[in-house]
C-alpha cells in the first residue's frame, strides 16, 4: 500500500511508477558494479599475463639483508647482519623458536627493533664465517583457552649461505 509520502516521491501512477522503479533499480545496480570493479585486478598481472616479481621489504636500521616467511634462501657475506621478519597467518599463533642450525656460521644477535606489531616476530643474526645454516621457526594453531585445539604446527625454514667477505 502506498502512503501519501510515497505518492509525492514517485512520479506517475501504475505502470509509469513501475517503469520508474525498474530504471532506478537498474541505475543503482550499474553504479554498484562500477564502484566495486573500479581498480580491481584479481590477477595482479603486469599486463603481459605474468605475475610481477615480489620484492622483499627493506632491511631495518643496521641490517644488511632481510628475510620473511615467503623466502626460502638467501646469500650474504661474512660480517653482515640478517633480519628475520615473520608474520603470523590467520588462525595461527606467532612464530617462535627462531633458531640457526649452525651458530658458528650464523649467530643470533639482539634485534634493536625487538618491539614488533602484533602478529610479527622479529629475530636477528650475524654471519660469522663462510658456510651454510638453516634458520627455522615454528607456529601452532591459535586456540582459545578451554577450547579443543587441533594438534598441528607450521615449520618455517630458510637456507642462509654465507660467503667470505670481500
Amino acid at each position: 500500500m502506498l502512503t501519501g509520502a510515497t505518492v509525492l516521491v514517485l512520479p506517475g501512477s501504475g505502470a509509469a511508477r513501475c517503469v520508474f522503479m525498474a530504471k532506478m533499480a537498474l541505475i543503482a545496480a550499474l553504479g554498484a558494479v562500477l564502484f566495486m570493479a573500479c581498480g580491481y585486478n584479481p590477477c595482479a598481472c603486469d599486463g603481459s599475463g605474468t605475475l610481477p616479481v615480489q620484492t622483499s621489504p627493506s632491511p631495518g636500521l643496521g641490517f644488511d639483508a632481510v628475510v620473511t616467511e615467503t623466502d626460502t634462501a638467501i646469500t650474504i657475506q661474512s660480517g653482515q647482519k640478517l633480519e628475520v621478519v615473520l608474520h603470523a597467518r590467520s588462525g595461527m599463533a606467532n612464530w617462535s623458536n627462531v633458531r640457526s642450525s649452525d651458530t658458528s656460521v650464523l649467530s643470533p644477535i639482539v634485534n634493536p627493533a625487538a618491539t614488533a606489531v602484533r602478529g610479527v616476530t622479529l629475530a636477528a643474526f650475524q654471519a660469522l664465517t663462510p658456510g651454510r645454516s638453516d634458520i627455522t621457526a615454528t607456529a601452532g594453531a591459535a586456540c582459545s583457552p578451554g577450547q579443543a585445539c587441533p594438534m598441528y604446527v607450521m615449520l618455517y625454514s630458510v637456507t642462509v649461505t654465507v660467503l667470505p667477505s670481500r
